[in-house]
C-alpha cells in the first residue's frame, strides 16, 4: 500500500523548534505540498532563519492555536514547560500532538490532554540527511507510533506526516513510544555515543602510553573508524569483513571478544535496566533542573582529552574534510 500525505492535505502543521530536525521537517513538509507554520519566539536567530527560508513565523502560542497538528521538535528538557505553558492551553480539541522522540510522554513528564491525538514520527537520521535525501528524491526511514487515538485518525496522520518527510519513499516501521524511547536511549549510551567515544579514547590512551606517537594513534583508532562504520552502514558486518584483510578479520575474531566481552554485555544490561525503570530519565531531569553541573564537567573533560588537540591539528591539514 502506498502511503501519501492525503490525511494532512487540508491541515495546518505547526513546527515548534527550528534546529536541525525542525528545519528539515518544515522544509520537507512544505515541499510535499502541506501547509506549514513555524512557531518561534520573535527576535531569535532561528526565527530569522525560518523567515529567510520563506516560512510564516508566528509566536508558539499563535502557531498552536492555528494548527491541526503540532510537531514538538525542541530539546527534550524544555518540552514539559512548553507543553504546560503553550501547547495545553492553546491546542484545539481533536488536533494531533506529534513528537520525534517519545521521552517525555513515555516517562510521564508530559501528560497529554485526553481530547487530542498523540503520535510519534522519528526519522532514523540527522536533520541534514532527512533534508538532503528528500531533495534528491529519496527518504530516510521513519519509525511511527500512536500513543493516543482520540479521533480515529491518529495512525493516518502519523504516516501522512512521515510521507511528507520522505520517509515513505524508504521505509516506515510501526513501533510504540516505549520501544522507540528505550531503544534510542540505549543505542546512544551503550554504542553510538558513549560506547564508541570511550572505545576511541581508551584505544588512543593505550597506544600513547605505550610510547607511540599521538598522531599515529589518532589515525588508527579514530580517523579510520569512519571507513569501518561506512562499510557497516552499507552492508552490515558481512560487507565490512569482505572489505578488510584476512589479518584484520583474524584480529577481529580473536581480540574483539576480549575487548567487548560478557562483562561488557552485563554492564549494557544494567544500562538498559536504568533506562527501562526510569532511573536515567530521573537523573537527567534532576541534572537539568540543577543547572547541568555534572553534564558541563563531563563534557569539558571530553573536550580537553588529548585526542581532541591532536585531532584538531591533523584535521586542519585534511582540507577535503571542510570542502562541503
Amino acid at each position: 500500500m502506498t502511503v501519501t500525505t492525503q490525511a494532512l492535505q487540508t491541515s495546518r502543521i505547526a513546527i515548534l523548534g527550528y534546529g536541525s530536525q525542525g528545519r528539515a521537517h518544515a522544509l520537507n513538509l512544505r515541499d510535499s505540498g502541506l501547509d506549514v507554520v513555524v512557531g518561534l519566539r520573535p527576535g531569535g536567530p532561528t526565527s530569522a532563519k525560518a523567515t529567510a527560508d520563506g516560512f510564516v513565523v508566528a509566536t508558539p502560542e499563535d502557531a498552536v492555536k492555528s494548527a491541526d497538528l503540532v510537531a514538538v521538535l525542541t530539546p527534550d528538557m524544555v518540552q514539559p514547560k512548553l507543553y504546560e505553558e503553550v501547547i495545553a492551553p492553546n491546542l484545539k480539541a481533536g488536533a494531533a500532538l506529534l513528537f520525534a522522540h517519545g521521552f517525555n510522554v513515555h516517562f510521564k513528564t508530559i501528560a497529554p490532554r485526553g481530547d487530542i491525538d498523540v503520535i510519534l514520527v522519528a526519522p532514523k537520521g540527522p536533520g541534514y540527511l532527512v533534508r538532503t535525501e528528500f531533495e534528491i528524491g529519496r527518504g530516510v526511514p521513519c519509525l511511527y507510533a500512536v500513543y493516543q487515538d482520540t479521533t480515529g485518525e491518529a495512525e493516518e496522520r502519523a504516516t501522512a506526516y512521515a510521507a511528507g518527510l520522505g520517509g515513505a519513499r524508504a521505509l516506515l516501521i510501526e513501533t510504540d513510544f516505549k520501544e522507540e524511547t528505550e531503544t534510542d536511549l540505549f543505542g546512544e549510551q551503550a554504542v553510538l555515543c558513549g560506547g564508541a567515544s570511550e572505545l576511541v579514547q581508551k584505544g588512543f590512551e593505550t597506544l600513547v602510553e605505550a610510547g607511540y606517537r599521538p598522531e599515529i594513534a589518532y589515525y588508527e583508532v579514530l580517523h579510520e573508524l569512519k571507513l569501518i562504520v561506512d562499510l557497516l552502514y552499507q552492508g552490515g558486518i558481512t560487507k565490512m569483513l569482505s572489505f578488510v584483510s584476512e589479518t584484520a578479520q583474524y584480529g577481529d575474531y580473536v581480540s574483539g571478544p576480549r575487548v567487548v566481552d560478557a562483562a561488557t554485555k552485563e554492564r549494557m544490561k544494567a544500562i538498559l535496566k536504568e533506562i527501562q525503570d526510569g532511573t536515567f530519565a530521573r537523573n537527567w531531569t534532576e541534572e537539568y533542573k540543577a543547572g547541568l553541573p555534572n553534564y558541563r564537567r563531563m563534557k569539558q573533560a571530553d573536550l580537553d582529552h588529548p585526542i581532541e588537540k591532536v585531532g584538531a591539528q591533523l584535521r586542519a591539514k585534511m582540507v577535503w574534510l571542510n570542502e562541503a
